[in-house]
């Protein structure tokens, strides 16, 4: 039987949002295991490396030049029989890194019943009959923007933000205000004061929107020019300094003109994460993505529905209706790691302070693991999975083996190691202060983590 562990070469997509040339890592990484033509453009944008089986962008062993969907759907011991049972034979998870430099989409992925339906009805804008929970860790600083904001944030700015209010309209800005003033309204009637006045926004008629637009910049310059940035909307709310919003304000507009996004700033929260950091997006929340190079994992989809930042097919209806209208400060948005359990150091690396790191989302088609090994000889040994895995090197080098079969790893290789293979990463030819870090992307279901191999 071959051993299980494939050294992939992965696709690209080269979207306007992505960073250009050598200043994009996904563009870096694809390099690293370049597909037959292959090269990077200084005026070419590289937006996300897909790691996986995927229709889309499918990845390919490189040792055979077979796809990898292939070779799982040929060999239901690379999958697990559990999994391969499950997902039909495919990985349940897409693994990407994404390179941000301009705003993605203001956008949601929508529950499985809702991504059923929505690719029954136009299967061309939705690709995919799946939900799509996801995942973004940070490996630079990261910016972005995640859920809505607690509903007195949002209704500070309905007071101190004229622009906004005349947009949205004077009397779903009172009733917002009246119901979530009231002590005795309860969370849902809340949520239906915010779906209100954010399809207000939503569905405002363009000209309004060009209007609010042109009166929000003059806000911005007079509160620039009479007592600095940070006076704008009063000071801004504890979050998001009044600074930060009128530089977001400023930059969004400079890309993107008269847009419904801008005013989205007044609804969700902004967010920005050191590396390292994570968020975990439940399908239907909002959100969109504003600079940065992210590890992302989800769910196996390609379903966007889009609403502002983007010349894509928008789809405001099926947005507006689908979102949960979850409030929440963004603290309780983002993800608490723990130390991974199921990974062995030896004596080199655990002497050095090297670590794993698991991202546990809640839910069963992926988590990942984030492997950091200090000091040349330095090893960290994953136990087995019952599922499949992806493993992508942001920096230094090492090697991986599995059994006897031993390869190369540096920054942007990307393995697929099999169900039921131990893992061990040993890091090589590090120069002083260097890491050996990996992301390992993973799926096992909860009948398989009740095995004696994982100690339970």
């Amino acid at each position: 039987m071959q051993i299980p562990l494939l050294r992939l070469e992965c696709g690209v997509n080269s979207y306007d949002w992505g960073k250009k040339g050598e200043d994009s890592v996904v563009a870096q990484y694809a390099a690293a295991t370049p597909a037959p033509g292959f090269s990077i453009q200084a005026d070419k944008s590289y937006a996300e490396l897909w790691m996986g089986t995927h229709p889309s962008n499918p990845s390919k062993d490189v040792e055979t030049g077979r796809y990898l969907l292939d070779l799982v759907q040929d060999n239901e011991a690379l999958l697990g029989s559990t999994i391969a049972a499950k997902y039909d034979h495919k990985l349940p998870f897409l693994f990407k890194v994404l390179s941000v430099n301009k705003a993605l989409s203001i956008q949601a992925h929508p529950n499985k019943k809702l991504a059923e339906q929505l690719h029954a009805r136009d299967p061309k804008n939705y690709p995919d009959d799946n939900h799509k929970p996801e995942m973004a860790i940070a490996i630079t600083p990261f910016e972005g923007l995640c859920g809505f904001r607690p509903l007195a944030e949002i209704a500070f700015f309905l007071e101190n933000v004229p622009a906004f209010r005349a947009l949205v309209g004077e009397d779903v800005s009172s009733s917002f205000t009246s119901t979530i003033e009231r002590l005795s309204e309860n969370a849902e009637k809340k949520k239906e004061a915010l779906r209100l006045l954010f399809s207000a926004l939503m569905s405002a008629a363009q000209e309004d929107l060009e209007k609010a637009t042109a009166a929000l910049l003059a806000e911005v310059d007079a509160a620039e020019t009479s007592s600095g940035a940070e006076s704008f909307a009063a000071g801004g709310v504890e979050a998001t300094s009044g600074v930060v919003l009128v530089k977001l304000i400023k930059r969004l507009y400079s890309e993107f003109g008269v847009d419904y996004g801008i005013f989205n700033l007044f609804f969700l929260n902004h967010v920005t994460l050191a590396p390292g950091e994570a968020l975990f997006l439940q399908a239907d929340d909002i959100h969109a993505y504003i600079s940065g190079d992210i590890i992302e994992c989800m769910a196996a989809s390609d379903n966007v529905v889009r609403a502002g930042f983007t010349p894509k097919f928008k789809d405001v209806p099926t947005l507006t209706s689908m979102l949960t209208y979850s409030y929440a400060p963004i603290d309780e948005q983002k993800m608490h790691p723990v130390d991974y359990p199921y990974a062995t150091l030896n004596r080199i690396a655990y002497s050095s302070g090297s670590q794993s790191t698991l991202y546990d989302p809640p839910i069963e088609e992926f988590s990942v693991v984030r492997t950091a090994i200090k000091g040349n000889g330095g090893k960290a040994t994953l136990d087995p999975l019952a599922g499949p895995s992806i493993i992508i090197c942001t920096g230094g080098r090492g090697t991986i083996s599995v059994g006897p079969k031993v390869g190369p790893v540096g920054e942007g290789y990307v393995y697929f190691v099999g169900a039921t293979a131990e893992t061990v990463l040993e890091a090589k030819g590090l120069n002083d202060g260097e890491e050996f870090v990996t992301f390992l992307a993973f799926c096992e279901i909860e009948e398989d983590k009740t095995d004696e191999s994982k100690g339970q």
